[in-house]
């Protein structure tokens, strides 16, 4: 038996560190048809997100929407790309290294679920580099199976391929952590500090199917609690606010009351101005930037409304980087973070003196 590989050039070696990996829903490469089809195709293709007999869906997935949807979210995206590209991978990027400057022992990586920085590649980049404690947080605040359990997935399939696991810790869910919490509070008196206060405050969520909440995804009711949490650090009166969820897609009835609907009703009343902010983004993309400061501003000044400003996700500010950081470090305080040199020393002999072991006839 032999073994030509040194054994302590290997894992063995390297001190057991402690990475997080923040992860994110995803974006397409670019602002074109032709890049926003692999992205969709991967994004639809996910069981998580759509519960329909798989041969059924495929027929409806390439038949129908690869054909159309591409070029039509080509423009939606094109509306908010930037120089930089994506604002969802630039700020998802730039919160990773925020939150790196607050946890100095730790590595903080970053990667999406769908697209590029793929989790798989970047997983298997950190334990290429000796990380053996993984902590994941997806920058979804409240939980869903459709976004956070299928995070979960794309790590479990990861590690199937994986000789030797990592100690891993997942967050499911941050919608109800303090500082999280004023985070928000505070981004929303910061903005009506240099705006002043509207006619009305809009918390506007993404949607999901009914159906979905029906079978036990608690996604609805975190939700209303990160909203309850909210409105008592603003004291605000229930008059002054309402919840909504966005980006229904579909003849299926989603999570109501729709917020299209709502700006409506709210333009039609005579509400002239209202803000909407969307707790349930980490990170400006394009449900906030197109379907709510553009469409949703559209069409509630259309409904007879005079202004909507979108109060921003918490992006890369360094407020979010310290609650994010302080989320991370009540997860793995018990993690140690570096090991004694003498303890690497010593393993690194134990392993020096077995390859000469290994190497003898």
């Amino acid at each position: 038996m032999s073994n030509s590989s040194d054994l302590s050039q290997r894992a063995h070696a390297l001190p057991s560190r402690i990475a997080v990996l923040l992860t994110n829903l995803g974006t397409p490469q670019a602002a074109t048809a032709s890049a926003l089809r692999p992205y969709l195709r991967q994004f639809l293709s996910d069981p998580r997100v759509i519960e329909v007999p798989r041969l059924i869906w495929q027929i409806i997935l390439n038949g129908v929407i690869l054909v159309i949807r591409p070029r039509r979210s080509a423009q939606a995206y094109r509306e908010i790309w930037t120089e930089q590209g994506s604002p969802l991978a630039v700020d998802t990027e730039a919160l990773a290294h925020a939150v790196d400057k607050h946890l100095p022992e730790v590595k903080v990586d970053w990667a999406m679920r769908y697209g590029q920085p793929s989790i798989k590649k970047t997983m298997q980049s950190l334990l290429e580099d000796g990380y053996r404690r993984v902590f994941v947080l997806p920058l979804y605040p409240q939980y869903s199976a459709t976004t956070t359990a299928s995070t979960f997935d794309a790590i479990a399939d990861c590690l199937k391929e994986t000789r030797w696991i990592p100690d891993l810790r997942f967050n499911t869910a941050y919608h109800d952590q303090p500082e999280y919490l004023q985070a928000i509070a505070d981004s929303i008196k910061a903005y009506w500090t240099e705006h002043g206060e509207p006619d009305k405050l809009l918390f506007s969520f993404h949607g999901i199917p009914q159906s979905y909440f029906d079978k036990g995804d608690p996604y609805f009711c975190q939700c209303q609690r990160t909203v309850r949490e909210v409105v008592e650090r603003l004291d605000l009166d229930h008059s002054k606010y309402a919840i909504a969820f966005q980006s229904r897609v579909g003849k299926q009835v989603w999570l109501r009351p729709y917020t299209e609907d709502l700006l409506e009703q709210w333009g039609k009343e005579g509400i002239e101005n209202v803000h909407v902010i969307c707790p349930g983004f980490s990170i400006d993309c394009l449900e906030t930037l197109e379907e709510i400061a553009i469409r949703g501003r559209e069409d509630f000044i259309e409904a007879g409304g005079k202004t909507l400003s979108l109060i921003p996700c918490l992006n890369a500010s360094d407020q979010h980087a310290n609650a994010i950081a302080t989320i991370v470090q009540r997860q793995i305080k018990d993690w140690p973070v570096a090991e004694n040199q003498q303890v690497l020393d010593a393993r690194i002999r134990r392993a020096d003196a077995l390859q000469e072991t290994l190497g003898k006839p």
